[in-house]
């Protein structure tokens, strides 16, 4: 299992799928020259499987691989491999690893050797790594800061796409949010509104009523955040508002809280210093966790879809 909060697993798995074929951990290697490297030209997806009576479950594969497949045509990018050679490497690897617990699955297209200049369109290369993990925040609930650094406009950067390199942005706010004491960090966006959290999308509760700031508004467009609108609208019956959020009802809200890949369903109790509701789990948030995970398990008949069922062995 991982170490909560920084996504280190305890020992690495013995294969990786790169460039079409499964090799051994030590044996995945780039040139330290690749383009990927110098300038962040590359894509990636997080991916879930859960473990469960000898099976893992992997949740939203092929959602998640076509998001990564429309990163990549946003910025020029061909994947030499079509998206169900993925899906099927994706499948061989965990059964050639032998998973016995939860697993994160991180496919990335990068390019490669090649030209060294910004017009470079070099070779693009591809990997499939899985790794153990456990929980990456405290699911007992975090304390969060606003963050110094803000997310960028939609038209000084695509933040439609999930890049590589515009993950510096949430690296440099994790980083400043832990310096400074807290759990994870809140980004606004250019305009002061809300947007997200490091690696995560954000949601407020105000009277049993779910927010989230909307698509359009600087934000990654969350595959469990779509988990989540889907499910307390269907399932639950709460009512869904997409619009943007001020400050200041971060700190007044009912009830806050994470969704993404890593984070899954995560509480957030304090803001700034502030107390978020009671500073503890509330029940809407607790209602949605626990419909998450009957989701992610394929136990909801209707949403059986989302889940990809991989038999290991014992």
């Amino acid at each position: 299992m991982s170490k909560s909060g920084t996504g280190t697993p305890t020992q690495w798995p013995k294969y990786v799928w790169l460039n079409g074929s499964i090799v051994r951990w030590e044996d995945a290697k780039v040139h330290v020259f690749v383009h990927g490297l110098h300038y962040g030209t590359g894509v990636f997806e997080g991916i879930r499987g859960y473990y469960d009576d000898e099976y893992i479950k992997v949740f939203r594969l092929e959602d998640h691989m076509r998001r990564m497949y429309r990163s990549a045509k946003i910025i020029y990018m061909d994947i030499p491999y079509p998206m169900e050679k993925l899906i099927e490497a994706t499948v061989e690897l965990i059964k050639a690893n032998k998973f016995n617990t939860d697993v994160y699955i991180r496919p990335i297209a990068f390019r490669g050797l090649g030209g060294f200049g910004l017009r470079a369109m070099n070779p693009v290369e591809v990997a499939v790594v899985i790794i153990e993990f456990g929980k990456y925040l405290k699911p007992t609930g975090v304390k969060c800061g606003i963050s110094s650094w803000r997310k960028p406009s939609p038209d000084s950067i695509p933040v439609y796409a999930k890049t590589t390199g515009i993950y510096l942005l949430s690296h440099l706010a994790a980083i400043e949010a832990h310096l400074n004491g807290y759990d994870e960090a809140i980004l606004l966006d250019s305009e002061g509104y809300v947007a997200e959290g490091a690696g995560e999308n954000i949601f407020i509760v105000k009277n049993s009523e779910l927010i989230t700031p909307p698509v359009y508004d600087g934000i990654l467009e969350g595959i469990t955040r779509d988990t989540v609108i889907t499910l307390a609208r269907e399932v639950l019956g709460l009512k869904v508002i997409e619009r943007r959020i001020r400050r200041e009802e971060l700190y007044t809200c009912d009830e806050a809280f994470f969704t993404g890949t890593a984070a899954e369903v995560t509480p957030i109790v304090e803001i700034d210093g502030r107390t978020v509701g009671s500073g503890s789990v509330g029940e809407v948030t607790k209602s949605i966790m626990n419909t998450y995970r009957d989701a992610t398990l394929g136990r909801i008949a209707k949403y059986r879809h989302w889940v990809r069922e991989v038999e290991v062995e014992a």
